[in-house]
């Protein structure tokens, strides 16, 4: 009887040691974690990152450090995200600039954007709103088109990089009005919005909910908004196809990603508290008033969006012929 007890022992010891390490790797989360941004403070990338990473910091009951890790456009902090842990403790912020352009950007990308990355959720989507320094003598996108035919080059519009998407929703307005504006990259929005303040560049096409402060600060005028629709916080600014310089359209989605074979379990997590806090009021009516549009997708319709904006503005990146520095 004490042989068949202490065999019971051993046995019972025996599977607590080997259950134990596996419920401890099962609690996620049970540390920090963060979310890239790779972009500069300031930009369209940042303010919703910033968003997203306060909320479910509060979901998951842990911190969430949001990491600016920047250079090469938006290049080096998406690539750090792809090649991270697969752990779900680092996400990054996804949009058309770095998931859809960068891949027609370069010739050979350290990343893949379907392979290399799972989507957790799709929060919002911004138009681009095209501004002028506000001593700019021309009132129209009509007007800068007009000067633009007769004073080739004399013109100058700002971006947050080579690649980025301002730099090629106005490369892309450029060519089809076929007017050559001259281009003058920056490192991130921030500093391109010094110069434009500044009167040293003279037009920029930025995110709208980053644009919107300069414009209601009176720093710069707005031209055109960049959507199939006219903004409900600029009304009286038309869009690039009312403009009828070009038949042009572009809206950048935002949302959270993960490295490819991140656990279907953590994934699964990462996604039903992202939903829940984008589907919220507060994440919602926060996006809005900033002139975005909510997004509720399911995961099959983000992957199909994801999948066709890669193709699509990839290919625009090779035929506008738009190389890195």
């Amino acid at each position: 009887m004490m042989h068949s007890l202490n065999r019971r022992m051993a046995l019972a010891a025996l599977a607590a040691c080997s259950t134990g390490p596996v419920f401890a790797q099962g609690a996620f989360p049970n540390k920090p974690l963060r979310v890239i941004v790779p972009q500069p403070p300031g930009g369209g990338f940042d303010f919703v990152g910033r968003i997203l990473a306060d909320r479910l910091a509060k979901a998951l009951n842990q911190p969430v450090v949001v990491e600016n890790r920047v250079g090469s456009g938006t290049l080096i902090g998406t690539d750090l995200a792809a090649k991270a842990d697969p752990d779900g403790y680092t996400l990054v912020v996804g949009s058309i600039s770095n998931l859809a352009l960068n891949m027609g950007l370069y010739r050979k990308p350290p990343y893949n954007s379907l392979r290399d990355f799972e989507p957790l959720g799709l929060a919002v989507a911004y138009g681009y709103t095209l501004m002028a320094r506000k001593d700019l003598p021309y009132k129209s996108l009509k007007d800068v088109i007009a000067y633009a035919k007769t004073n080739p080059g004399r013109l100058t519009y700002a971006s947050a990089g080579v690649g980025s998407g301002q730099h090629v929703i106005a490369a892309a307005l450029w060519q089809q009005a076929g007017v050559d504006i001259t281009h003058v990259p920056y490192r991130g929005a921030q500093t391109a919005y010094q110069d434009l303040v500044g009167g040293r560049v003279d037009l920029f096409f930025d995110l709208s909910p980053t644009a919107r402060a300069q414009i209601d600060g009176g720093n710069a005028r707005a031209l055109a908004v960049s959507g199939n629709t006219r903004q409900p916080t600029l009304p009286d600014v038309p869009t690039i196809r009312e403009s009828g310089v070009a038949k042009l359209e572009l809206e950048s989605w935002f949302g959270l990603f993960a490295p490819a074979k991140t656990p279907p379990r953590v994934l699964e997590k990462l996604r039903t508290e992202l939903d829940t806090i984008i589907a919220s009021k507060d994440v919602s009516d926060t996006f809005r008033k900033a002139g975005g549009r909510s997004l509720s997708l399911s995961l099959a319709e983000t992957r199909a969006l994801v999948k066709r904006d890669v193709e699509y503005w990839s290919k625009l990146i090779r035929e506008l012929d738009i190389k890195p520095d």
